[in-house]
């Protein structure tokens, strides 16, 4: 039986009584029991933090954050066919996705870096082109094995928005960098200039990236929802990694906007994750809460442990499926 996200049940008190629950949303029935109090709540249920972390961070600390960095310099994909692991970032228009790249390349860099143009704006993709994004090493003209591949988002309609099919096709390597996307048709085949007919293993995607915003999970189209299902599915059927990142925390948690090290002891924080997990069906622990950059000019360490403890999880599920297929191959011959 699955269980409904806390969203859908504020109304429930905690008490120490045997209690039974009806909810209904769209044409699925949920039944909740419960038996007691989450003592990590302590006991308080107007509590909004509970009393330790369920996820251990070490904050404020520029040796765990350099321990991660050296981690992601020494890294190489695990499989020769593969000189760097494709990321694709996708998302609903406003999410964040832009932003997510620039701020991984901030956290990379060390400085405030401009990567990935965003708008302020999000009554529209401000991203309308196929674009790949490299990060730099220290030394000149050499950069990191991985790439952030940032498209144009996810809208409701069929003529606004990154088409889905166009999402599929970047999935198995089929859309080069520069194609300009058109909400109201997927690429053709006969596209000599951008539709690659022979990918290689190379130009495929590694690891899905959905980027959800924490403030307004709850307001998403189920429209919207669909199209991310539909994408996920295909992935799914590729086997490709998937993981969630949570952006908007501060503008949805006062805690968290206050002190961004209480990130896991906030409840309204968590109970957006498994909001993130029900709507799309993407486990918790491949749910990353984030906090972009967007009005800093200098870098946060605390910001920078959120998003490198992301992309460390990304790289590593993207290159274990790497691994795995190039695994899968060998023995297929």
């Amino acid at each position: 039986m699955c269980e409904p996200p806390p969203s859908l049940v504020r109304a429930r008190r905690r008490t120490q009584t045997l209690k039974r629950a009806r909810f209904i949303q769209g044409n699925s029935i949920f039944v909740v029991i419960e038996t007691g109090t989450d003592h990590n709540r302590g006991g308080n249920p107007n509590n909004t933090e509970f009393d330790k972390p369920w996820r251990p961070v070490t904050w404020n600390d520029e040796r765990n954050k350099d321990q991660m960095l050296d981690k992601l310099k020494k890294f190489q994909p695990g499989s020769a066919d593969v000189s760097q692991l494709r990321i694709l970032v996708n998302g609903p228009v406003g999410a964040g996705k832009s932003s997510f790249i620039t701020s991984i390349n901030n956290a990379l860099q060390g400085y405030n870096t401009a990567a990935a143009l965003a708008s302020s704006l999000s009554d529209s993709s401000f991203t309308l082109k196929y674009k790949t994004h490299r990060f730099k090493k220290n030394l000149p003209g050499s950069f990191y094995p991985f790439v952030l591949n940032d498209i144009m988002g996810l809208e409701e309609g069929n003529s606004r928005g990154v088409h889905s099919e166009d999402i599929i096709g970047i999935l198995q390597g089929h859309i080069k960098q520069g194609y300009t996307f058109n909400p109201v048709s997927p690429i053709a085949k006969d596209n000599k200039e951008y539709y690659n007919d022979n990918p290689s293993f190379n130009d495929k995607v590694h690891c899905l990236v959905s980027v959800l915003p924490a403030n307004s999970i709850s307001l998403m189209s189920e429209e919207v929802i669909k199209k991310l299902k539909t994408v996920r599915e295909k992935a799914r059927d590729l086997e490709i990694p998937q993981v969630i990142i949570m952006s908007m925390v501060d503008k949805t948690c006062p805690i968290v906007q206050e002190d961004l090290s209480k990130i896991y002891r906030s409840m309204k924080i968590k109970e957006k994750m498994q909001e993130c997990s029900y709507r799309l069906g993407i486990p918790m622990n491949c749910i990353f809460p984030v906090q972009n950059y967007h009005e800093q000019i200098t870098n946060n360490t605390n910001m920078d442990i959120l998003l490198l403890m992301a992309i460390t999880k990304i790289i590593d599920f993207a290159n274990d499926y790497v691994e795995d297929q190039a695994y899968n191959q060998t023995f297929a011959h």
